[in-house]
């Protein structure tokens, strides 16, 4: 089973202080559990905005989002992607021998 996360990138909206990616989740699954939550996410995350007048979500590929969000005052645009892990050097540490 692969393990993925969910990253939220602003694109649209934001100050330049607030363009770092944001992990949304981290979980292990298939490639079509994986979509599902990518999709989940870009259905539910709110950014910053205390309440969503409107949403937006455009498919760029069955890994990746453009969601573009409208608040009161605001509108964010941001670009949500699915990524699996591929390697941890971690993992690679705790198998060898002692």
């Amino acid at each position: 089973m692969a393990r993925w996360i969910v990253l939220a990138i602003p694109v649209d909206g934001v100050s330049e202080m607030d363009r770092d990616a944001r992990t949304l989740a981290e979980f292990d699954g298939s490639a079509e559990e994986a979509e599902s939550a990518l999709l989940k996410e870009a259905s539910t995350y709110e950014h910053k905005l205390w309440k969503v007048r409107r949403r937006e979500i455009f498919k760029c590929s069955d890994r990746s989002y453009f969601l573009r969000i409208h608040g009161r005052l605001a509108t964010y645009g941001l670009l949500l992607q699915l990524a699996e892990l591929v390697h941890d050097s971690a993992e690679l540490t705790s198998r060898s021998p002692a």
